[in-house]
């Protein structure tokens, strides 16, 4: 199982069925010029390729910060729904966690909707632990 960094248009392009898995409010459309405007922020998309099809990719960057010092965020995780149970993610998050050793980051963090109980059995299976809240606000509700 090869994991690469996603640097064409190509490869990114080729992500999107998989990424439209987790964040289906993205058109295909819009895909790779998102991906191009986070990566000038530091994103990077990774992916699981077998055959001809992507079946897993992750979402990621590599900042810093007063709490964590230096860390790798996962943005995004997912494999195709039905190449699940196979080790992809599971192998995919072992990547994720080379690749931050390997920059120096002290931790690694994601977050998780809370409607996403499998996953959480998922990454508590895999070691992470649950450690916070995260708290939002929809700006474009708030009246001026």
């Amino acid at each position: 199982m090869d994991i690469r960094l996603a640097t064409s248009d190509a490869e990114i392009a080729a992500c999107y069925p998989v990424m439209s898995e987790l964040r289906p409010h993205i058109a295909e459309k819009q895909f790779l010029s998102r991906i191009r405007g986070q990566q000038d922020a530091g994103y990077r998309l990774a992916y699981v390729q077998e055959a001809e099809a992507m079946v897993a990719v992750a979402g990621f960057r590599v900042a810093e910060n007063l709490a964590w010092g230096r860390f790798l965020y996962v943005d995004d995780l997912v494999t195709l729904g039905s190449r699940r149970s196979r080790g992809y993610g599971a192998k995919l998050l072992s990547w994720l966690r080379d690749y931050a050793m390997q920059e120096g980051c002290l931790q690694l963090h994601l977050d998780s909707g809370v409607q996403r109980k499998e996953a959480h059995r998922f990454y508590e299976r895999e070691g992470l632990g649950i450690t916070g809240f995260h708290f939002a606000e929809n700006m474009a509700s708030i009246k001026p």
